[in-house]
């Protein structure tokens, strides 16, 4: 069994974060001990490591309380899951798309400073006039 602690070391995150969890119903069947502290078994744990995969893709507390409804249904409910996680899926490859774009523009405009630099290009800007050098 683990403690609140222990798992909040174990994920990396604050005891706030896994509070929440617990008081919104995201880990279900929560265990307490003879001190009537949560306490959390193997279950729980791999549990937590989806939900915390589901949150970092992006899932809102609502969606991650649908999954959840969804996943106490069982195996009926697959169906309905890939569907969800599917088009997360597909959000995330438009937003890394949106990311390897961004990284390409970076990378240009970082060779067209480094070659304006190194006076193998004049400098040129869109925003200020730019005297010619005599």
């Amino acid at each position: 069994m683990y403690t609140m602690k222990d798992v909040c070391l174990k994920f990396d995150f604050p005891y706030e974060t896994l509070r929440f969890y617990c008081n919104e119903g995201l880990i279900p069947n929560v265990k307490r001990d003879e001190n009537n502290y949560r306490v959390f078994d193997d279950r729980d744990i791999a549990w937590i490591d989806g939900l915390q995969c589901l949150r970092q893709c992006g899932l809102s507390i609502k969606e991650l309380k649908a999954y959840l409804a969804l996943s106490l249904d069982g195996k009926a409910s697959i169906p309905a899951r890939k569907e969800m996680l599917a088009k997360r899926k597909m959000a995330l490859l438009r937003q890394l798309d949106d990311i390897r774009e961004s990284i390409d523009y970076i990378d240009k405009k970082q060779r067209y400073f480094d070659d304006v630099l190194a006076g193998k290009i004049p400098f040129s800007s869109n925003l200020v006039k730019v005297e010619e050098e005599a």
